[in-house]
């Protein structure tokens, strides 16, 4: 599995491979292009140029609504849900309405600790619960690559603490990589194999956690003083 990017809206100069298997964390200041990232490979950004390969096929040459069929799956930092479907609805929506699918749906409904709420409307559920709601729906479609965008974002520390454990795990059970946004320190270097840094929609840095921890240019632009990742 194989993405590169480059000349992408405001990404300049950006070139990002994820492997088959691999959590790779990608991290940056407020604007550095993660998300513009995220929107391309989900194709609601179309690019001026570059390139965007996934599995060997050119995914800038497929239709939008095709990108979930190919095995991209993907969640908001917002956790969107219809809010006037249920929980279960939802989560099927991600399996393409495919009603033979409903088991599969009750199963991650079941992992991700969200089967009491099965026939609850979304819409009446709180924000940290959304959230849950859209990683089952990503699932549910049975992706090869899940975008992670900010699964941390506004959780309790002891969920955040989950994600830790949640994450490889979902990794493993369902055989799919992991391209994680986050902003959360110690959850991208606890999960992540490597770690890709963007500063101004160019790639400043890549490599295992351990390297980004140290490198001049990261601290610099993101991570501040070499304490500064451990207390985050």
């Amino acid at each position: 599995m194989r993405l590169r990017f480059g000349g992408i809206l405001a990404l300049d100069d950006v070139s990002l491979r994820v492997r088959a298997g691999e959590i790779v964390g990608l991290i940056g200041p407020n604007g550095a292009g993660k998300t513009s990232l995220f929107n391309v490979v989900s194709r609601l950004y179309q690019p001026e140029r570059g390139s965007v390969r996934f599995g060997g096929r050119d995914l800038l040459a497929t239709p939008a609504h095709r990108v979930a069929a190919l095995g991209i799956g993907r969640t908001l930092q917002r956790g969107d849900a219809f809010g006037t479907m249920t929980v279960l609805e939802n989560v099927l929506v991600g399996a393409r309405a495919d009603e033979k699918l409903r088991g599969r749906a009750l199963e991650i409904l079941d992992l991700l600790g969200l089967r009491r709420l099965a026939g609850q409307p979304a819409g009446m559920l709180p924000p940290g619960v959304l959230k849950t709601v859209g990683l089952a729906r990503a699932l549910a479609g049975a992706p090869r690559l899940l975008l992670l965008d900010e699964p941390a974002a506004g959780l309790a520390e002891e969920d955040i603490r989950g994600l830790e454990t949640l994450i490889p795990d979902l990794r493993d059970r369902f055989e799919v990589a992991v391209l994680l946004v986050e902003h959360h320190m110690r959850l991208v270097l606890s999960v992540a194999e490597r770690v890709h840094v963007l500063d101004f929609g160019r790639t400043i840095a890549e490599g295992t956690p351990r390297e980004m921890q140290e490198h001049p240019a990261v601290v610099q632009a993101y991570l501040g003083p070499p304490d500064a990742a451990a207390r985050a």
